[in-house]
């Protein structure tokens, strides 16, 4: 169930993103369709449950 739903720049591409607050599930995800970006993000802890970001990698981001 989507609690809250805002549009933002996806911070891979700069397009216009969806995110979308998900209250029952306490998870925050972050989805792009112009790049494929997707970011899931617990809201208590704030640990990153899923992610995937084309284009950005592993070791370039130390």
């Amino acid at each position: 169930m989507i609690f809250m739903s805002q549009q933002v720049h996806c911070p891979n591409c700069g397009h216009l993103a969806e995110r979308h607050h998900l209250q029952k599930e306490q998870l925050v995800r972050t989805q792009c369709n112009a790049c494929d970006y997707l970011m899931i993000t617990c809201t208590r802890s704030g640990k990153v449950i899923e992610a995937y970001a084309p284009g950005l990698f592993v070791g370039s981001a130390r």
